[in-house]
């Protein structure tokens, strides 16, 4: 499934341009790659020489996320493959205000089918039932959209 993600990332940027397709992909993908919370103290504001540039508010966040940049790296490697940047450098400044991630919509309610609930009828604990119930409805309603 990655090899396929970091494959369509690659013909992406062949369709729609080199460097500046490249750094919108890295700026989209660092919050995933740091955390919303870290995103939202950091700007991804260039790439030169392999390495990825952010702005960061001070020192004590500049050291903080070198020495998270490996981890960091990793993750971008995952998401981007070979788009990934092979360091990261900092710059220490004002922070644009990043904006908060979208909420997610909740599932639709799954309603357990009779089969279902006729296995779990052999659960005795009544806790355990209903989350057993609850859950496998969920995975079974995944597998059937």
């Amino acid at each position: 499934m990655g090899l396929q993600r970091i494959q369509a990332v690659e013909l992406a940027l062949g369709v729609f341009g080199g460097e500046p397709a490249r750094l919108a992909l890295l700026r989209g993908l660092w919050p995933l790659a740091v955390g919303h919370d870290v995103a939202r103290r950091s700007e991804v504001i260039g790439l030169a020489n392999e390495a990825l540039r952010v702005r960061v508010p001070d020192a004590r966040w500049r050291r903080a996320l070198f020495r998270m940049q490996r981890d960091i790296i990793v993750r971008l490697r995952r998401s981007a493959g070979r788009l990934a940047p092979a360091r990261l450098g900092f710059v220490e400044g004002p922070v644009a205000e990043a904006p908060e991630p979208p909420a997610l919509a909740p599932a639709p309610a799954a309603v357990a089918s009779a089969a279902l609930l006729l296995s779990a009828a052999a659960i005795e604990d009544p806790e355990i039932r209903a989350r057993f119930v609850e859950t496998a409805t969920r995975y079974l309603g995944r597998a059937q959209s």
